[in-house]
């Protein structure tokens, strides 16, 4: 992997990730497909809305279907049709989520599965070993995720633990890697909301060196401002040469805000869970299309949007659709919200070096389009 800085504008940055399999333009948005697919489109689908890269799901992969079975058809993008860039998380917000399930050692974590009830021991090592079988493009060291609200104490331990990881990670990366393929690995920031201990946590991961640096422990309860000064206060600490990846983040306004705050790429679950729930992000604002004031409205859900789905159906029959619980209905929203995702990212990085970043939240903030 290559990253190439091409302009800044205050913290934002324009750059290029390059890989063997493409290159990536940055700030990027990077759908979440979970099981190998992201949820209600096809990769057709994806690469024509704009996607570039997309992130697959560790903790549950190695459940359902299994490493072995994906490694069987030669690795995730062959499994499941997808031979653009691939990022796998290492299991470890999944396993946040267990918190009544799980069993956090110095080894790593052991819980019990969700799906069968068997015991899965992840360790680092085994989280490296079962992204190198998914033959991902980069590779996450497993971390533990602390929740909010954590005491310093509390929350010093665990970012030493997940450091001490970060480094049984990169040795068990390197050991598999030989040469054999251009993979990349990338760090994650820990401390919770305080930043002394977000310091300590990148300069242990530069000791270390990573291709890039993800920031994690965020959009786990706290509030926005507190996510915004941790943003603030990593951001002149993280390596300049490397990608900056904020984990779960979010709405469009806060990726704007993000991008601002010198963040590289990103993931969510939002615009495709809420499409399905019928949450609609339009460049007039966030809208319910179950709302019944839309039962007679012919007009496309944004006439400022090329999708298909704006391109050919109208509001009312994609509330109908929804309202039928049509799998037709799902899937033609789910192409406007991420399309709309990546078309906001093109508007970003068109923004960053024009002097237009700033207009851009703006015009979010007016539209109503950020958090609800």
């Amino acid at each position: 992997m290559r990253f190439d800085l091409l302009r800044q504008e205050g913290a934002a940055r324009r750059g290029r990730l390059v890989f063997e399999r493409g290159s990536v333009e940055t700030p990027a948005f990077m759908p979440v497909g979970t099981y190998g697919s992201v949820k209600a489109v096809t990769p057709e689908e994806l690469e024509a809305l704009g996607a570039e890269m997309i992130l697959g799901n560790t903790f549950h992969l190695m459940q359902r279907p299994g490493v072995e079975v994906v490694a069987a058809h030669g690795g995730l993008h062959e499994f499941m049709h997808w031979d653009k860039p691939i990022l796998t998380d290492s299991g470890g917000f999944q396993v946040f989520s267990l918190a009544q399930m799980r069993k956090i050692t110095e080894r790593g974590v052991m819980f019990q599965s969700p799906v069968d009830g068997a015991e899965i021991d992840l360790t680092p090592e085994r989280s490296i070993e079962v992204q190198h079988g998914l033959d991902a493009d980069v590779v996450m060291v497993l971390d533990e995720c602390p929740e909010y609200p954590v005491e310093h104490a509390v929350a010093r331990e665990s970012m030493e633990l997940s450091m001490r990881w970060a480094r049984r990670s990169r040795d068990a990366f390197d050991a598999l890697k030989q040469g054999s393929s251009d993979a990349a690995l990338f760090g994650i920031v820990q401390g919770g909301v305080y930043p002394d201990l977000r310091q300590r946590s990148i300069e242990a991961l530069e000791a270390i060196s990573f291709d890039g640096y993800a920031i994690g422990g965020l959009a786990v309860g706290e509030p926005e401002e507190e996510r915004l000064a941790v943003l603030e206060s990593v951001e002149p600490l993280m390596p300049v040469g490397a990608p900056r990846y904020l984990m779960g983040v979010g709405t469009p306004l806060d990726l704007v805000r993000a991008v601002a705050r010198g963040v590289d790429m990103f993931d969510c679950v939002i615009p495709t869970r809420h499409a399905r729930n019928g949450q609609l992000f339009t460049s007039l604002g966030r809208i319910n299309i179950r709302n019944s004031r839309f039962r007679d409205d012919v007009g496309p859900i944004d006439p400022a949007c090329d999708c298909y789905a704006c391109s050919h159906y109208s509001r009312a029959y994609i509330r109908h659709l929804q309202q039928c619980n049509e799998i037709l209905g799902a899937r033609l929203a789910t192409i406007h919200n991420l399309r709309f995702y990546q078309a906001l990212m093109g508007r970003v990085r068109d923004a960053i070096g024009a002097g237009g970043l700033d207009q851009l939240a703006r015009e979010l903030e007016q539209s109503g389009i950020g958090p609800r």
